[in-house]
């Protein structure tokens, strides 16, 4: 049987879809009486405010419709940001090369954090490279990875410097 999250990704996934952007992740979180559905959307060229709305709106409708969720929930609808999360073992595929932030859910060698550069993606497992070694991660017992953001680099591709001249 999936999962609540699986089941609200396959309602919103084509949604997002129709409107013209990507489903990039989505989040279920539940505290106590209070739920938490927040939605990653992107695009070819980014996502725009707009998209944002209208994504919101027409998962709102769905829900309202479907009524996959009990009692009363928040719905967010955002980009993933420059420090993206990765859901996907495609997603970690797309960023081979860039360093990237990992949570596990049970501690490895005495540590759940770990921070390196995405080397290969395979089979389930991502290889980082950490400390100058290679360290090789499956993906389904990481609890949270996100893009480790390089604002140098978008510095520079925007003609921004912290220079004072």
């Amino acid at each position: 049987m999936a999962s609540k999250q699986e089941l609200l990704e396959q309602m919103v996934s084509p949604v997002a879809t129709a409107l013209g952007c990507e489903l990039w992740g989505l989040e279920y979180l539940t505290q106590g009486r209070y739920t938490t559905v927040r939605i990653f959307i992107d695009g070819p060229n980014g996502v725009s405010l707009d998209d944002c709305e209208r994504v919101s709106r027409q998962v709102s409708s769905v829900f309202d419709v479907e009524d996959p969720i009990d009692g009363e929930y928040t719905l967010e609808v955002s980009s993933p940001g420059m420090d993206r999360p990765l859901y996907k073992e495609a997603q970690y595929g797309r960023y081979v090369g860039e360093t990237i932030s990992v949570r596990l859910r049970i501690a490895r060698d005495g540590r759940r954090r770990f921070k390196g550069v995405i080397t290969k993606v395979e089979s389930g497992d991502v290889f980082l490279q950490v400390d100058n070694k290679e360290v090789q991660i499956a993906i389904d017992v990481i609890d949270k990875a996100n893009v480790e953001p390089r604002y140098e680099d978008l510095m520079r591709e925007h003609n921004l410097s912290n220079d004072k001249e």
